[in-house]
């Protein structure tokens, strides 16, 4: 069972943060490997293998989460990434966290929008 949890951990990984998220668990190897294995089953194997929400809206979620955290850019950057890569819009990403600063403020906001500008940023250099 646990071998299983992890194929289907990557392979929902892959499909939405490519070689991305693969980097990120690759960063921990040598310091926490078991770490990085939780990382695979649990949010990806359990949660975003479940029924019930498409991938869109499960990285729609996941960026309003990580922008009202307002301490989690490295990790909003990942899952801006993401969400483009399963078809949200710019347009979507930046009302998602622009809605965020009636609950979260202004500088949660402030700051997933800068992140979001970056992400595009380097979206941009890369398909010139």
């Amino acid at each position: 069972m646990p071998q299983d949890r992890y194929a289907t951990g990557l392979a929902r990984l892959r499909e939405i943060d490519g070689e991305a998220g693969e980097r990120v668990v690759a960063s921990l190897a040598d310091i926490a490997p078991d770490f990085a294995r939780y990382l695979i089953e649990f949010p990806f194997g359990d949660i975003y293998s479940r029924p019930g929400l498409d991938l869109r809206s499960r990285e729609i979620a996941v960026v309003a989460a990580l922008t009202a955290l307002g301490n989690a850019a490295p990790q909003l950057k990942v899952h801006i990434r993401g969400a483009l890569n399963v078809g949200v819009s710019r347009d979507e990403i930046v009302e998602t966290i622009m809605q965020m600063a009636v609950y979260a403020g202004f500088p949660a906001a402030l700051n997933g929008l800068f992140a979001a500008r970056e992400v595009f940023g380097e979206d941009a250099v890369a398909a010139s």
